[in-house]
């Protein structure tokens, strides 16, 4: 990172910086002006750690939560705006340059007086379309044709992906869907929270509907026919709690057996229609929300459908539409998570950019952005977060001999890929125009998909990221049996090659040990070194860890937001056991350190409590009500508080750092204190 883009981003993060005379003042990675030193760590580690920051930090208007995920994201949008202004601005990049195509784009997206003197025009002919559906039939030709062209995703998920059974192969498969509001329970249920949901959702219909040149009774007739059919699709589809056992969600069909099952459905017409020939076999997530589509075809009528279709486009069109659909779409967000006014549009445009062709805006982003000092220090934290891992391994007192080797050749085989791709993806054939927005977007996500189609047959390609470089996140990813850290995690709070170890491996040493904890956590762990779905434990092993995790499922079942939500604990268990275990192991790889195996320390801190607390930092955050209502539903991770606390409140390092005594709050008796890897 260039030193004013640092200091940009310690003015963004509140980061004091110590006087010096004569010299470059640097960092102050862990602030004791950020907490509240007058609450005890026993009692509330979350306060304590970061209480004063916490109060003078509120979510911003424009946000729906503010920590260190999105201060940090903000902090990327901003040097992503900065790229993309240069770029646009830069008349001298030749035609077809990786500038001159991602300015292009981002023109596009600023030219807001197109944009609104284009209107509804760029999806007119398609609604036009959508509303001559007469049949079941021509109903899903419909739904095929709005996938291809990048129009929507109506009734269900297609993608081409790994076969988690086969993962040197690309499957066709196809996934339960075809909803809009965050979860199938906003659909079943009708406690406050649910209806509020519902008449939005409503309300945001019947606004699209009547943009679109229906009247207004038109309007809510439609709108009701829509809720109704998503209704439907809503009560076949599995809980996302289900949806997490990837051996109940593998279920593999002859293309012939999987049509005796849903006699109403051509699957060879609908693959047809991509240009999809000779498939003989599916991946099905959910067969029995397949009974209910084909119910659906056979029992749906001309204006349902017609309703059904014209929405899907309509709500995947509506925030690169002209202002009044933008601002329906964003009082529908609104409603659903309490956030209080609409991102930026440049905000909004950079962020596009990055989700439509990141490959090239990453291409910028890591030049200016990026050290390769940064990548050595990552390569070497993450081979020591995998000794740290061997070593807990091998120490296990519940895991047998035979069950250890294979779980040390499955740690032994993990693919790290750091900061960005090997091989850039340059988008060959996508056209990019700097007056023509909609199109750049659609033409982006067509090529995208064609992309997606064309691995069907061909080897998996293990060089592909799920995520762009700017991205603020990290993942891994069982069939791949790789963790991935891209450009945009690799800075401060996270990490900063200048901050010393206790900081970095609180920090991002705590999130490579996440990312490995994932292939053993209750889903990742049922996947083999080569990243096949297949049992690799002995019965009594699997016994043993499965009771380790339903205690730690049972200790987050515990925890409540806004006074009465509980945090669901199954759903959250995978994440849960990547928190405890990759700190454990970011702990264990923090004493092979000097800094680790010393006492000295720093602003009044020991080395085990700076880790601890790099750690909480990490995760200090503000929600609004709304929003976090809604996570505690859709969203696999605990909320940040109890990310904080969940997993220290079980290792006998944070007790010893804090001088944790029964009688304290967080206090677990030795015995309680839950242990997994």
């Amino acid at each position: 990172m260039k030193l004013s883009s640092l200091l940009i981003a310690l003015v963004l993060l509140s980061v004091s910086i110590p006087a010096r005379s004569q010299e470059v003042p640097k960092p102050k990675f862990l602030d004791p002006a950020n907490m509240d030193l007058m609450v005890r760590p026993g009692d509330d580690f979350v306060n304590y750690s970061g209480g004063v920051w916490l109060r003078n930090n509120p979510v911003p208007a424009k946000e729906t939560r503010w920590g260190s995920f999105n201060m940090l994201r903000d902090f990327n949008v901003k040097a992503m705006q900065a790229i993309l202004t240069d770029a646009m601005n830069d008349k001298s990049a030749p035609a077809g340059s990786v500038k001159r195509r991602v300015g292009d784009f981002y023109a596009s997206a600023l030219d807001s007086l197109t944009v609104e003197k284009l209107g509804l025009q760029p999806i007119q002919a398609d609604l036009q379309r959508a509303g001559e559906i007469k049949t079941g039939q021509q109903a899903l030709d419909e739904a095929a044709y709005q996938r291809a062209q990048a129009l929507g995703t109506p009734l269900f998920g297609f993608f081409i992906g790994q076969d988690r059974k086969l993962p040197t192969k690309n499957a066709v498969q196809l996934s339960q869907g075809g909803t809009t509001l965050p979860d199938r329970d906003y659909y079943l249920k009708s406690d406050a929270r649910s209806r509020k949901a519902q008449e939005a959702l409503n309300a945001y219909m019947t606004t699209l509907f009547k943009l679109s040149g229906n009247p207004e009774g038109e309007a809510k007739t439609k709108a009701d026919a829509v809720f109704a059919l998503e209704k439907r699709l809503a009560r076949a589809q599995m809980a996302r709690v289900e949806m997490r056992d990837p051996q109940k969600t593998y279920n593999k069909f002859a293309v012939s057996e999987f049509a005796k099952t849903t006699p109403s459905v051509d699957w060879n017409r609908f693959f047809g229609k991509m240009k999809l020939t000779g498939i003989d076999s599916v991946l099905v997530n959910s067969p029995r929300f397949f009974l209910t589509l084909d119910s659906l075809v056979r029992q749906t009528t001309a204006a349902e459908w017609q309703a059904y279709l014209q929405w899907n486009i309509l709500r995947n069109a509506a925030p690169l539409l002209s202002k009044p659909f933008v601002d329906a779409s964003f009082a529908y967000d609104q409603a659903l998570t309490g956030q209080k006014v609409q991102r930026p549009r440049w905000d909004r445009a950079a962020s596009r950019v990055d989700n439509s062709i990141g490959d090239l805006l990453g291409q910028l982003y890591v030049e200016k952005y990026f050290k390769p000092q940064a990548k050595a220090r990552m390569q070497e934290m993450i081979g020591n977060l995998i000794k740290a891992y061997e070593i807990r391994i091998r120490n296990l007192d519940w895991m047998s001999d035979i069950t250890k080797e294979k779980a040390l050749a499955k740690l032994k085989a993990f693919t790290p890929k750091i900061a960005y791709p090997d091989k850039w993806k340059d988008y060959p054939g996508l056209v990019i125009k700097p007056d023509t927005y909609f199109d750049n977007v659609k033409n982006a996500s067509r090529w995208s998909f064609n992309d997606m189609l064309s691995q069907l047959g061909k080897p998996v390609d293990r060089t592909r990221w799920g995520m762009t470089p700017p991205t603020v996140n990290a993942y891994y990813s069982p069939v791949m049996n790789e963790i991935v850290f891209p450009a945009g995690i690799l800075q401060f709070p996270f990490f900063h090659p200048e901050a010393d170890d206790a900081y970095n491996y609180g920090a991002i040493g705590a999130v490579i040990g996440h990312e490995i904890s994932h292939g053993f956590d209750d889903s990742g762990s049922q996947y083999d070194k080569d990243g096949s779905l297949r049992n690799w434990w002995t019965p009594e092993d699997r016994k043993k860890f499965e009771a380790r995790a339903k205690l730690l499922q049972e200790q987050f079942d515990a925890y409540t937001i806004l006074d009465s939500l509980h945090v669901n604990g199954k759903l959250t268990l995978g994440e849960n056991i990547g928190d405890l275990g990759g700190l454990n192991a970011a702990y264990e790889a923090f004493k092979m350190t000097p800094q680790g195996k010393s006492n000295e320390k720093i602003d009044g801190f020991t080395p085990d409590q700076r880790f601890f607390l790099a750690w909480a930092q990490i995760w200090r955050s503000n929600t609004l009500p709304d929003r976090a209502a809604q996570l505690i539903v859709t969203d696999t991770h605990s909320p940040d508080s109890y990310r904080a606390i969940g997993a220290p409140v079980n290792m006998d390092a944070w007790y010893k750092a804090f001088d944790i005594k029964p009688g304290d709050k967080l206090y677990k008796k030795p015995e309680d204190r839950i242990k997994i890897w």
